[in-house]
């Protein structure tokens, strides 16, 4: 084992000295398509699950590793396979719990990806592929992590490390809660370090202290009771089409920004971030404006957003001249931190209630909602995380809201009061994560790979009560 002195570098040359290990292994485990999504072969997250207890094993660091699921609420139906493996800790330390997930987006459109989603190819300093980045690359920097403690330290650290890997995130974690009240006694622990964020940029780690909240559910709006001819009708009888367009046109003003009464924003200062940033980072053309108010931050951290995400509708090859008697679309909402998501979805049924068009029947279904997280940095652990990213980076850390949602952490925050909770990640703001073309800058991963070892062996050396 390494003198006191000697341990941090020895734990950091060991991450750095691992990491065409864990490249390796994130391609193979890119190689799966493990999505969720029912239409989707189930067996590939059998496969993905089964390849990461492999890995987990591998280490020789836990006294358990199992593959396991828990049972979706309210239904007969079992989730998707998790990973969770686990060792004790000695001595008075702390025990960590290491979490990400391992099921994937749906790879869209294969003639929008420039090589095959699920052949992972490294060009210009990135790794593409589905899963690449979201969230499988957070998968591998907790086995490098773990490897490079081991290799530093030695087999008889103290350190207690939980690690789970969930196998549903992308597909609303439905059985996450019933999981984490099966496995409590596993998975308590004094820190909790969720890898499945992004970072300032390339080269800037950030620590992520808010995220927005979640509600999104399917829209039917219905006009007739058939579909009918637009010669013969049309003019006079309107089609579920219009009524749809015209009703959510509604939910926005004339600047883009949301006009749903009682759907709140958050006061909160925001770095300076230009124009020029966001047209690169979002990929937004010339000519095409921002939409919303106040500084584009906050608009992205702070406030509301509303996007129609999904339509069911004739497609234009099969267009006729018809009056539609119905359409669904899927509305999805970010709402701001600290306002509940049950309190922002009444809002904006209310409000399509209060302005749907020419008497059209409404119907909401597929309610999915999750509340918004604040984290608390006030305690010691966000101050080690941040010294660590420093150190495995070289550059200061800077903290971070973002607009997406990992509604899933009230449940730790729920089910686990004491622990300290780090969101950490790494993406960077060109990694398109859900889109073609997914990628992780290779500079990042091995950055946030060096990081999280660091912190690791900060937490070994710890003492709590």
């Amino acid at each position: 084992m390494s003198s006191d002195l000697s341990r941090p570098e020895s734990v950091r040359d060991a991450a750095t000295a691992g990491i065409p290990a864990a490249l390796a292994d994130l391609g193979n485990l890119v190689r799966i398509p493990s999505i969720a999504w029912p239409a989707f072969d189930q067996t590939q997250l059998v496969r993905s699950a089964a390849a990461i207890a492999a890995l987990a094993e591998e280490t020789g660091v836990f006294e358990s590793v199992t593959v396991k699921t828990a049972a979706i609420p309210g239904t007969d139906e079992q989730g998707q396979p998790a990973v969770l493996a686990s060792r004790a800790a000695k001595n008075g330390r702390p025990t960590v719990l290491l979490y990400a997930h391992h099921d994937v987006q749906p790879p869209g459109d294969d003639a929008l990806w420039d090589t095959p989603p699920f052949e992972p190819t490294v060009r210009d300093g990135r790794l593409y592929g589905r899963g690449a980045a979201d969230d499988k690359a957070g998968v591998m920097a907790h086995i490098g992590a773990i490897r490079a403690l081991k290799e530093g330290l030695g087999d008889d650290f103290d350190l207690g490390i939980s690690l789970f890997i969930e196998g549903e995130e992308e597909f609303g974690s439905r059985s996450f809660g019933q999981f984490l009240s099966d496995n409590a006694d596993a998975l308590r622990s004094d820190v909790i370090v969720v890898a499945d964020s992004g970072n300032w940029d390339a080269t800037t780690p950030a620590v992520t202290v808010s995220l927005r909240g979640n509600a999104r559910f399917s829209l039917t709006v219905r006009t007739l009771d058939h579909a009918s001819h637009s010669g013969m009708f049309g003019g006079a009888v309107p089609d579920a089409m219009m009524a749809t367009v015209k009703l959510l046109a509604s939910l926005w003003d004339e600047d883009g920004a949301v006009a749903v009464a009682g759907m709140t924003e958050r006061d909160a200062a925001t770095p300076e971030y230009s124009e020029a940033t966001l047209r690169d980072e979002a990929g937004l053309p010339d000519g095409v404006s921002p939409i919303g108010r106040g500084t584009i931050l906050s608009r992205i951290w702070n406030k509301p957003s509303i996007t129609v995400t999904g339509i069911d509708a004739t497609s234009v090859a099969a267009a006729s001249n018809t009056l539609a008697p119905e359409i669904t679309v899927v509305v999805s909402a970010r709402v701001a931190p600290g306002q509940p998501a049950r309190a922002a979805y009444e809002a904006i049924e209310a409000h399509l209630r209060a302005h749907v068009p020419f008497g059209a029947q409404l119907t909401f279904s597929d309610v999915d909602l999750g509340d918004g997280f604040l984290v608390d940095t006030s305690g010691w652990a966000i101050d080690t995380v941040r010294g660590a990213m420093q150190d495995g980076y070289g550059v200061e850390p800077v903290d971070i809201g973002v607009g997406g949602s990992i509604p899933f952490i009230a449940d730790l925050v729920r089910e686990f009061p004491a622990a300290q909770i780090l969101v950490t990640g790494v993406e960077d703001p060109h990694t398109r994560a859900h889109s073609p073309n997914e990628s992780l800058h290779l500079e990042t991963f091995t950055n946030a790979v060096v990081s999280e070892a660091l912190l690791l062996e900060r937490l070994n050396a710890r003492t709590v009560s």
